[in-house]
């Protein structure tokens, strides 16, 4: 069983960055695989970012490569999303999941935890 709290969100401008965390509990957090995802109103929820559970290898949407990071401490058992020139467009609720079955997803349906969310704003 794993529990995942987002942090981080807020209000931006354009062009700003913002630094999203995700605290998970539980010893084997270094055996998940961790997604970032975003839902807009009156959107599906999207992939934006993974990272594998070995190797730390990542992977991005197209449009969010070159603007958007995502990391991993295993030793505080968390994983990180920094944003970077923010677009009003990135607007959503930011929510973190693990996975254990794969080393990386970007089909949400594969994720077996997940966060509440975080509300990121960019304002024009």
């Amino acid at each position: 069983q794993v529990q995942l709290v987002e942090s981080g969100g807020g209000l931006v401008q354009a062009g700003g960055s913002l630094r999203l965390f995700c605290a998970a509990s539980g010893r084997t957090f270094s055996a998940y695989a961790m997604g970032w995802f975003r839902q807009a109103p009156g959107k599906e929820r999207e992939f934006v970012a993974s990272i594998s559970w070995i190797a730390g290898h990542t992977y991005y949407a197209d449009s969010m490569k070159g603007r958007f990071t995502i990391s991993r401490d295993n030793a505080k058992n968390t994983v990180y999303l920094q944003m970077n020139n923010l677009k009003p467009e990135d607007t959503a609720v930011y929510y973190c999941a693990a996975v254990r079955r794969v080393i990386w997803s970007s089909r949400s349906d594969e994720y077996d935890y997940w966060g509440q969310g975080t509300q990121v704003t960019v304002s024009s």
